[in-house]
């Protein structure tokens, strides 16, 4: 079905199907159907192993619609990946799938990955909170996880306060506990990095120019939609 701009719609696998969205067949590689992939995902060597099995996001009137496609190797080519599946045999086929997208079910790529480790989705919405200074006081709520962002040193979680974005190192010292059932990331954050919005949560005035994020300098924020973060690094 075409849309009034002109493009082809290309419905989402149906509903339980590919769950998570880890990427896109871009072009032809060569004349043995191999496919260069636009990766959505931060680990293609859990994704993209041999045997994992792929939904497609392909317009209606495509011959891939409604199927699926299985991994048979993914290679490396100038740092750039390039896919081969057992149902793309040559050029021809590779041609008739390319910007297909690919789908794969998170039940079952679950078992066998790190136990530590979050989609970004399981992040994103959790309350952020720290352990009260008094002892067998309530947990102190400082904000809501609203980004996970990746830079070279280490990841960091986007936390949502009161008084603006505050950057959080993903670590161990800082997160020392992540509980996705509870909805809780507890933190015990060094001096200064959440003042201004405790002050703002205690009804005492804050700083007020909390627009920029603290705690770190702000990088590249382009993420892949579907991302794994691993649990917080020593």
């Amino acid at each position: 079905m075409a849309e009034p701009n002109g493009r082809v719609h290309a419905p989402r696998p149906a509903s339980g199907a590919g769950s998570l969205r880890v990427g896109r067949l871009t072009k032809p590689h060569g004349l043995k159907g191999g496919l260069k992939v636009e990766l959505f995902t931060d680990n293609p060597e859990l994704r993209f192993v041999p045997g994992a099995e792929f939904h497609l996001q392909v317009p209606e009137g495509s011959p891939w619609f409604g199927r699926t496609i299985t991994m048979r190797e993914l290679r490396w080519f100038n740092e750039s990946p390039v896919a081969f599946f057992a149902e793309v045999a040559d050029r021809t086929a590779a041609e008739s799938i390319v910007r297909a997208i690919l789908w794969i079910d998170e039940q079952a790529v679950a078992e066998g990955e790190e136990e530590d480790a979050w989609y970004h989705h399981q992040l994103v919405g959790l309350d952020v909170v720290r352990d009260a200074e008094e002892p067998g006081g309530a947990p102190v709520k400082l904000g809501v996880v609203a980004e996970v962002q990746h830079l070279p040193a280490q990841d960091l979680l986007v936390v949502s306060t009161d008084s603006g974005p505050v950057l959080v190192p993903f670590v161990t010292a800082i997160v020392p506990s992540v509980d996705v059932e509870a909805g809780i990331v507890r933190v015990t954050p060094p001096a200064g990095l959440f003042d201004a919005s405790e002050a703002e949560s205690d009804g005492t005035d804050g700083s007020a120019g909390a627009a920029e994020p603290r705690g770190s300098e702000q990088g590249d924020t382009t993420e892949p939609e579907s991302g794994r973060v691993s649990g917080p690094s020593a």
